[in-house]
């Protein structure tokens, strides 16, 4: 071990565990930046009310996941401590410390934008609020709308208190009766169907909470009976599944499984505040939920429920309408995607340059009579997807069609089970990957007929096959039709439906085969160029770094010299600026009108960027243990001139100026908020407004109008 690594050992003993920042509070964090969002008088407020629901809705995923995770792990008695030290147990009490603060927040959030609303002529009513008029259209509403779904349940020894489904929403209530006071305990659970905001007619944009109107009506529910106490709560529940690695029949155990999901344990239960306690026991007991898994609220429950108040009618209270370009090389050869391939690698950055462009890749395909084979993973897609609709025109008109279909893809099993079957019947191969890994490369192999032989087409991207979030999801498009590239897609097909693992990849890096050895080997690379003296940098774009290998090689390179700048939207347990271990690693967070999804990393290889030298790659794969070690995920280099100018000198540079959606990441796993003014550098607007990566002709792309973006270190 020579001197300088030695120190570096020296370093990383001497911080132990306090190098590593908690994955949970970390997220937490994350999700405080989203909330944050909904404060910023800079976004227009409806759009600050959709901020406040994605944060909500994170929070309630976040227990299902995360917090169930860590209670089966105390449940079962674990104590192994997470890389920052904390057992389970200490993970839990931190996590349920800083949610209370951070759910407290959310609803005096909700309370300002509410009166912001009324300001704006968009009121949430109270139920002395409503007119005569509105009480008789609410009425009929409940009538014909509501009343018929709705089923009553009284709770005594022959009525036995029911299952509630997860983010089951309800009405507690303590009645008595008006003529023989018998008193009565009871429940309305509130369908997930009828929605919670229900908007009355008119001009004026007024809602009524659904809960406030059956209370209205409630009568109707229970003739002769009146509140003597009432109170609204809502259950989340485990929601991660266990599959049995011997199962016979993937399909039918995941369908087992997920039947399972619904009947999971209850993690959190919600309750206003105002639910005397009486009631609170009685739900609290009837759900076998622990006290301090019960939050009380002084304010709305369900606050992912607030998109409903996003209404079309106001697109003054909006983002101004972004339109997506279609790459225009594109449209230089006619629209015939192979022939622009042909020419020359394609880059499309999303969602500035339209999803449209791989949709049509795909559904080109599908109607070329010289395709003859189409190879897909869908991992997450949307309702009626045009990428499956493809697929089946594809395999009904006879082509080989191969769909590597994730059934693993949390919280879209089922729709992923519907698409599989669908596949099947058009006579399309249907295959599951691995039991005990998920499939999350993004690949669509064309191979097709050409000058008496075959030559094949392919696409890799950062993000989903999902037109939907493709609009709001920033994301990187690679086609090509380079051999070699081409030739490694079509190894990792086989690798995922033959268990055929691949001997020797020739560009493509994969996880869990190679993806993390090719990461470490650069990184030692760039160790090796600081040390000899010469020009040493990292520069990283993704989504989270949890994984603790990775990290203490970044805080080797760091003490080494290596330059190191990296942009992670969400989680990051590494603590940078730390002297003697993380002096030289900088991390920002963007987040702001569109979600940064796509991963790119670029070793500097011994010169100043950006520079002709540099090794460039786009990825699948955050830098997590999950990503690296227990999914199939890909690492693509980058080789055409244009292209790496695109990523390195546009995409990652204007990621490393954003001024007003960046936050930076303290030593102390706080983040600071980038202070700016009047002129200040926006990403997301930048791209908005500017060119196409993807350009026209063969010069491609748009350099020559971006003289004022350098690839500097971001500011500390």
């Amino acid at each position: 071990m020579d001197e300088a690594t030695t120190a570096v050992a020296i370093a990383i003993e001497r911080n132990g565990a306090d190098r590593y920042i908690n994955r949970e509070l970390s997220w937490l964090a994350f999700n405080q930046r989203v909330l944050d969002e909904a404060l910023n008088e800079d976004h227009p407020l409806l759009e600050r009310v959709r901020f406040l629901s994605i944060s909500g809705s994170n929070l309630d995923e976040f227990f299902m996941v995360r917090v169930a995770g860590l209670k089966a792990q105390v449940s079962h008695g674990v104590s192994a401590t997470s890389p920052d030290g904390l057992t389970p147990a200490q993970q839990l009490s931190a996590i349920t410390a800083r949610v209370s603060q951070l759910m407290a927040e959310q609803q005096a959030c909700w309370q300002h934008l509410v009166t912001l609303l009324r300001g704006e002529d968009i009121t949430v009513l109270r139920r002395h609020e409503v007119t005569p008029a509105e009480r008789s259209w609410l009425d009929q509403k409940f009538q014909e709308d509501i009343y018929p779904i709705l089923s009553p349940i009284a709770v005594d020894p022959a009525h036995p208190f029911p299952f509630l489904p997860n983010l089951g929403f309800s009405l507690s209530l303590n009645l008595v009766h008006d003529e023989d006071g018998v008193e009565l305990d009871a429940l309305v659970p509130i369908p997930s169907l009828i929605n919670r905001m229900i908007r009355l007619p008119g001009e004026q944009i007024r809602f009524v909470l659904v809960e406030d109107l059956v209370l209205m009506f409630l009568d109707r529910l229970f003739p002769g009976f009146r509140v003597v106490d009432s109170g609204v709560f809502q259950v989340i529940r485990d929601s991660e599944m266990e599959i049995d690695e011997e199962a016979e029949d993937l399909v039918k155990t995941f369908e087992t499984a997920l039947k399972r999901r619904r009947r999971g344990s209850v993690i959190r239960l919600t309750i206003n505040s105002s639910m005397p306690d009486s009631q609170r026991e009685f739900v609290r007991k009837a759900l076998g939920v622990p006290s301090d898994d019960v939050f009380a609220l002084d304010g709305l429950i369900g606050l992912a429920d607030t998109k409903e108040v996003i209404v079309d009618d106001r697109p003054d209270l909006l983002f101004t309408p972004h339109n997506a370009r279609f790459p225009e090389r594109i449209r230089d050869f006619g629209g015939d995607t192979f022939a622009a391939i042909r020419a020359k690698d394609i880059i499309v950055h999303h969602p500035y340059e339209s999803f449209d462009v791989v949709v049509s890749f795909v559904q080109q395909a599908a109607q070329d009579p010289d395709v003859v084979a189409i190879k897909q993973t869908l991992y997450r897609t949307s309702k009626n997807s045009p990428i499956v609709a493809a697929l089946i025109e594809a395999a009904e008109a006879g082509k080989s069609v191969v769909a590597m279909v994730e059934l693993k893809a949390r919280f879209d099993e089922e729709a992923n089970i519907r698409w599989a079957r669908d596949l099947e019947r058009a006579g399309a191969q249907v295959v599951y990957g691995f039991i005990n890994l998920k499939t999350h490369a993004k690949i669509s192999l064309v191979v097709r007929r050409e000058m008496g032989g075959l030559r094949s087409y392919v696409h890799y991207g950062t993000g989903n096959y999902h037109p939907i979030t493709a609009r709001i999801y920033t994301d990187l498009s690679l086609f090509t039709c380079d051999p070699a590239l081409c030739h490694d897609a079509t190894a990792v097909f086989n690798f995922m439906t033959g268990y055929a693992k691949p001997v020797a990849l020739r560009k493509l890096g994969i996880a869990p085969l190679q993806l993390r050895k090719r990461l470490v080997h650069h990184m030692e690379q760039e160790i090796a160029n600081a040390q000899a003296g010469l020009p040493a940098r990292i520069v990283a774009k993704f989504n989270s770094l949890v994984d603790k290998k990775i990290i203490d090689h970044l805080y080797e390179a760091s003490c080494a010299g290596v330059q190191i700048d990296l942009v992670i939207r969400g989680i990051c347990c590494l603590r940078p600026g730390i002297p003697g271990l993380s002096e030289n690693i900088r991390v920002k967070s963007i987040v702001g009108r569109f979600l940064e999804h796509s991963r790119i990393v670029i070793f500097a290889n011994g010169e100043e960027l950006p520079s002709d030298q540099a090794a460039i790659f786009i990825s699948s794969a955050d830098w997590m243990p999950r990503n690296l070690d227990q999914r199939i995920e890909t690492l693509v280099p980058i080789e055409n001139p244009t292209v790496r100018r695109q990523i390195m000198e546009q995409v990652m540079v204007a990621n490393l100026m954003d001024e007003t959606s960046s936050w930076h990441l303290q030593s102390d796993g706080t983040y600071r908020r980038q202070e700016f003014g009047p002129g200040a550098f926006s990403a997301h607007g930048y791209f908005m407004t500017h060119p196409s990566l993807s350009g026209r002709g063969s010069a491609g792309g748009s350099m020559s109008e971006l003289p004022e973006l350098k690839l500097a270190p971001t500011a500390k």
